[in-house]
């Protein structure tokens, strides 16, 4: 088969691997569609991990062979597949800190090499224990792949929207109005709370108006606390998402967020950088400073509604499709975005 594999720091080598070997209890996918993540770009352009790999975890496709032990699945299902599933039984799964666990953290699903996520492949091998414990799961007809690829980020944006406890009537502030944070806007409205986006690209601040928000602003704009407390009686947003590692908007967020409010740190920051803040800012004004990594799979029912339901509408999210042998084209996109690029999708 076809892979798009990690050979080292920004190289990806179009090139034929051996379709992974199913054990007894696993399920081999045929992958139709996957979502390239930025989480996927950071792994490609930064030395994180050991080469040889196969990236990509944002995938749909259809089951081509089962395992002679697997129940319940057959050759021909519709399935999205969620790369990793906690193990329930530690501290941090017991306490609803799925993401926190061993299991959870260590990606088994593969197209070859060091279990990686799989998705820049033309199949993807789902172990048992991901297969046993809810990491399939059936697209109902009338969905499609495209559709079905967002089960998984949706579930991390939602795992913050319920983390920062957004409620109808709330004003809720996004930092970024990239994919994910025109996600956040589509969830905040859905939940019944009222987002203003910022962005520095005005087709940006436009689609951010399109999908929902009821005001969306230049981030650069000096008067941006100003205009959001006379949105807000005053008093400026509950809560504040950072869909965007910048130092310049975590300032703007503590700018603009209420006494009692909360920010919340959704995309990750490079190891570099720290932010200076006198603490009591946070004690004077009772701010919460919250992060929110990955998914929970406490969430993922309700994620899966979202999608399949079509409560937001996450075909208006994508903007680009490439075949798999396009992968580097496509990151190289993602890294420096035309005004019109929002969601990345690749076919294998």
């Amino acid at each position: 088969m076809k892979a798009q594999v990690f050979r080292g720091v920004d190289r990806l080598s179009y090139e034929e691997v051996p379709i992974p070997e199913l054990q007894a209890d696993e399920v081999l996918v045929q992958v139709q569609v996957v979502g390239l993540c930025q989480s996927d770009i950071k792994k490609i352009r930064y030395p994180l991990y050991e080469p040889p790999r196969i990236f990509g975890h944002e995938t749909a496709g259809v089951i081509s062979a089962v395992g002679e032990g697997v129940k319940n699945w057959q050759v021909g299902q519709r399935v999205v597949v969620m790369h990793h599933i906690p193990c329930m039984r530690c501290e941090y799964c017991l306490n609803d800190n799925f993401s926190m666990c061993d299991v959870y953290k260590n990606v088994t699903t593969t197209a070859g090499f060091a279990p990686s996520g799989g998705g820049f492949a033309e199949y993807v091998k789902v172990p048992g224990h991901i297969v046993r414990n809810g990491g399939l799961i059936p697209i109902p007809d009338g969905v499609t792949f495209e559709q079905a690829s967002f089960v998984e980020p949706t579930n991390c944006c939602l795992k913050a929207v319920k983390k920062a406890q957004i409620a109808p009537g709330q004003t809720v502030l996004i930092a970024g109005a990239g994919p994910i944070g025109l996600m956040f806007a589509m969830l905040v409205k859905y939940f019944g709370a009222k987002a203003i986006a910022t962005d520095l690209l005005p087709s940006r601040i436009e689609k951010a108006l399109a999908v929902g928000a009821e005001a969306a602003f230049d981030a650069r704009d000096p008067e941006l606390p100003t205009k959001i407390k006379a949105l807000t009686g005053g008093m400026g947003v509950d809560t504040a998402l950072l869909a965007v590692p910048s130092e310049k908007a975590f300032f703007q967020a503590l700018d603009c967020t209420r006494k009692g409010g909360k920010i919340l740190f959704f995309a990750e920051f490079p190891d570099e950088v720290e932010i200076p803040i006198n603490p009591n800012i946070l004690y004077r004004r009772e701010i919460d400073l919250i992060g929110s990594y990955s998914s929970s799979y406490r969430l993922q029912s309700l994620a899966s509604d979202i999608v399949f339901n079509r409560r937001i509408d996450v075909d208006a999210l994508i903007s680009d499709r490439y075949p798999l042998q396009d992968l580097a084209i496509a990151v190289q996109q993602a890294i420096a975005p035309s005004p019109e690029t929002y969601k990345i999708l690749i076919y294998p």
